[in-house]
């Protein structure tokens, strides 16, 4: 006889601590995944160091066929949805799970459960924690690893999600760019260096002597450009705050830039070493030397070959015009020709949804190919 499938919630340390481990055992023969640093996602998820919980709650369990852990999920309430978007809208996320539907069905029950109990009339998901962590679930491009901030699936988690009723509500996409040529057409060129001819539009690489201020104004001008998105959420203070701090460690000035008109930043674009690429052979650990091997391949002597893009935006006011346009190209190709000053080979910029197709077409027209997909699923409660 098979073992009944039992839900727990996770309450303690050792509980957390299994909740982050589990997809050791489910990835231990994809040789795509790379395993998350065991300590970030610990921070991710208390509620004392992440600010997500100033306006959000969250429930997290773990899912157990006798005394073996087998799937996990969380479901979220954050108030800034129904502020935002005036919906009842509740999120699940962190599944992982066993190709069982039973466990599955359990997980997807329980957190379906609480967010209806809480007066939630539908379920959205997966958000890891939400739309400005990790979103959606990979459908698509399962043979070469997830980059810095995104997450990688297992192939029959899609059928998981069907088979408990889950629809597809979105996709995300994400694009691949090979740095082998300049990737601006001819057009484009002339149209970007005669945006640019009057000296009214000035690129400019982040000051990281006023590192906090600058980075403030990146992600102010991405509030902005992306604010009209389907369930966009500003960074709230404290998040910003957080953003600024946590990734001092990976901006580099050569790889972020700032384009301002007439001397008003406008436009913005961030390009991260892939942290997945440095990461993949430290199991999860910083300590006792991975944390030394992280500042030497970052740092002193950076060998990454692979870059995320993960913030780009154009403000509102100027999307849609083609000065808006010619300065996002603009911001690509510097971006693209720094980092492959710095060695590196290929970018992914992410990601992109379905409906976008404005800022697809762009990326189509410089060489861009969409590689994966990660797609959102909902139900009604």
């Amino acid at each position: 006889m098979t073992s009944a499938i039992t839900i727990k919630e996770v309450t303690d340390k050792a509980g957390f601590k299994a909740f982050v481990t589990l997809p050791w055992a489910l990835y231990k023969d994809d040789p795509n995944w790379v395993p998350p640093i065991i300590m970030e996602r610990l921070e991710v998820l208390d509620k004392d160091k992440n600010p997500y919980f100033e306006h959000a709650r969250a429930k997290f369990w773990l899912a157990y066929k006798g005394n073996e852990v087998v799937g996990r999920i969380s479901a979220q309430i954050d108030d800034l949805v129904e502020q935002q978007h005036n919906e009842k809208i509740g999120h699940f996320g962190f599944f992982e799970c066993t190709n069982d539907p039973a466990a599955a069905a359990a997980l997807m029950d329980t957190a379906c459960a609480w967010l209806k109990s809480e007066g939630r009339t539908s379920v959205i998901g997966p958000f890891s924690l939400s739309i400005n962590e990790e979103a959606g679930m990979l459908v698509e491009g399962f043979d070469t690893p997830p980059s810095l901030m995104m997450n990688h699936a297992l192939p029959y988690y899609q059928d998981l999600m069907t088979g408990y009723g889950m629809e597809k509500i979105k996709d995300l996409w994400a694009y691949y760019l090979k740095f082998n040529q300049p990737v601006l057409p001819p057009t484009i060129d002339k149209l970007v260096k005669r945006s640019m001819r009057d000296g009214k539009v000035r690129l400019r690489r982040i000051n990281m002597k006023n590192y906090t201020r600058d980075l403030r104004i990146i992600l102010d001008i991405f509030n902005d450009a992306w604010t009209d998105n389907w369930m966009a959420l500003p960074f709230t203070e404290a998040e910003l705050n957080k953003a600024v701090k946590d990734m001092k460690l990976l901006i580099r000035e050569d790889f972020t830039y700032i384009a301002e008109y007439d001397g008003v930043p406008m436009a913005m674009m961030v390009t991260l070493p892939n942290l997945n690429e440095i990461i993949a052979d430290l199991d999860g650990h910083l300590f006792p030397f991975g944390i030394f091997k992280l500042l030497w391949r970052l740092k002193l002597n950076p060998r990454y070959k692979t870059v995320r893009v993960p913030l780009m935006g154009v403000r509102k006011e100027f999307q849609n015009t083609a000065l808006g346009g010619a300065m996002a190209f603009a911001l690509i190709e510097e971006c693209r020709i720094q980092a492959e000053k710095a060695g590196c080979t290929h970018a992914e910029l992410s990601w992109v949804l379905e409906e976008n197709t404005r800022l697809s077409k762009m990326l189509e027209t410089i060489g861009c190919w969409r590689y994966k997909n990660y797609r959102m699923y909902s139900k009604t409660l």
